[in-house]
């Protein structure tokens, strides 16, 4: 859009003033106060304003056009269930997993008064919090000891300051990464009071950079995933393999942390080889660490496993009391546990796994039931076509997962404003926009969202 035809635009916009005299928002003053209604009139223009300028949008002929996105902003309520529709199945902005229905009903029946949260009922005296969440964990893992903290960064902070306070953790160049919301490896290991010492290069790390890199005020060696990229070409790192044998020479902790946490191999559905824990706790690092809400598909939260000299001495440090979790959060993420105990189940009725793991057919079938149900007269293109999802939250980058998509465009709507429209619904729909046309993925659409979905997609280009 040139200077000219957005200043146009930008003139076209309605004033508060001018929405205020129409008869809708009249009518939205009877039922709720002037201040709000005004307040949500100016947030509208705004964004409008912005889309306007970015070429996302354009004002509508008739203000009241905009009543609909005023009224979805005076209801919003905070946190609600929205539509995933976007094809991203660990999406960090819409939650991540989709809890297990037996974790659901688990908080509905154990928190719904009191429960034995901190407390042995054979002795009557307090016990660990999460000694329900370890016994499973310890089934899963083969490891010694666990515990559970609010996230895999608090699970970080608390390893690193319980290990390594005033000395030296050692770790490869090429895995001091950066994920969401700014949190780096290198500022987390300052907070935590120990000292960085890296080693390397960011495309190669040898076992001899790590043993020269040793001294008497070395606290850890430490290995992490890097979950949200891959480096190809040129590379090497050392495994775990060969980590552990190196700490257990000179008598200093190996720290693992797996970001993603994997129990199960998805390798026989094509994705790309991923660290199982198992395999760490097999190798012998002393403490691994993992978040409990990517491919674990439970609660957020920080799983930590190990052997339990160091894993006790964890959960003494002052900080844990920081860091720990809540009934409803143990609660989840035993029910969720539960389920991995027997893989058959987990690839069967885990929420996560199963999105993952979607018969190519089974999507282009959800895919086509979506377009039937929106029909061909409801006011706009609606085509299906192949595309690919993604699994989110930094597990397996730059893995594109195959996968079938509804592509549905207007002719007067631009497809910002199809998906604004879609968001501002009472139950949002979050898509993906593309060359100009929304994008609805069947993957993270549960199924007894799919028929509401394309309602609402109906209802959306019928009304514009």
């Amino acid at each position: 859009m040139n200077q000219t035809d957005a200043r146009q635009s930008l003139r076209a916009i309605p004033s508060v003033n001018r929405m205020l005299e129409t008869a809708e928002v009249r009518s939205l003053l009877d039922r709720f106060p002037r201040g709000a209604v005004v307040r949500s009139i100016r947030a509208v223009l705004e964004d409008l304003r912005r889309r306007v300028l970015s070429g996302e949008g354009a004002p509508p002929a008739d203000p009241a056009a905009l009543v609909p996105l005023v009224l979805a902003r005076l209801e919003a309520r905070g946190m609600r269930r929205v539509i995933n529709a976007t094809g991203i199945v660990a999406h960090t902005g819409l939650g991540r997993s989709v809890l297990p229905k037996e974790a659901l009903d688990a908080i509905l029946e154990e928190a719904r008064a009191y429960c034995l949260l901190a407390v042995d009922r054979e002795r009557g005296e307090r016990a660990d919090r999460d000694r329900f969440c370890e016994e499973l964990l310890l089934e899963i893992t083969g490891a010694e000891a666990a515990t559970v903290v609010n996230n895999n960064a608090a699970a970080t902070m608390l390893i690193l300051n319980t290990l390594a306070e005033g000395k030296e953790v050692v770790i490869s160049r090429g895995q001091l990464v950066e994920i969401g919301g700014a949190f780096r490896i290198p500022d987390v290991l300052r907070r935590s009071g120990a000292t960085l010492r890296e080693v390397g290069c960011t495309n190669k790390t040898h076992l001899r950079d790590y043993r020269e890199a040793i001294g008497e005020n070395t606290g850890c060696l430490m290995k992490v995933h890097t979950s949200n990229y891959r480096m190809l070409g040129f590379v090497e790192e050392v495994g775990i393999e060969e980590l552990v044998p190196l700490g257990r020479e000179h008598g200093i902790p190996v720290v693992d942390d797996l970001g993603a946490g994997a129990f199960h191999d998805l390798g026989p559905f094509g994705f790309p080889e991923e660290p199982l824990v198992q395999r760490s706790v097999k190798a012998g690092a002393d403490v691994i660490t993992m978040s409990a809400d990517k491919l674990i598909g439970g609660p957020q939260g920080g799983v930590i496993v190990g052997h339990r000299k160091w894993v006790e001495r964890i959960r003494k440090n002052p900080l844990a009391r920081a860091f720990r979790v809540g009934k409803l959060t143990l609660i989840a993420l035993e029910a969720t546990l539960r389920i991995h105990l027997d893989e058959e189940r987990v690839f069967r009725e885990h929420p996560t796994t199963r999105m993952l793991t979607l018969p190519l057919e089974e999507l282009e079938a959800r895919a086509r039931r979506i377009a039937e149900r929106i029909g061909p007269g409801a006011g706009g293109a609606v085509e299906v076509r192949e595309d690919t999802s993604e699994v989110g939250s930094g597990a397996y980058p730059a893995h594109q997962l195959p996968t079938w998509v509804v592509a549905v465009s207007h002719p007067s709507l631009s497809a910002g404003e199809l998906a604004l429209r879609l968001r501002m619904r009472p139950v949002a729909v979050f898509t993906r926009v593309r060359k100009h046309q929304v994008l609805l993925d069947p993957r993270t659409v549960q199924e007894w969202e799919m028929d509401e979905v394309a309602e609402a997609v109906r209802e959306t280009l019928g009304g514009s």
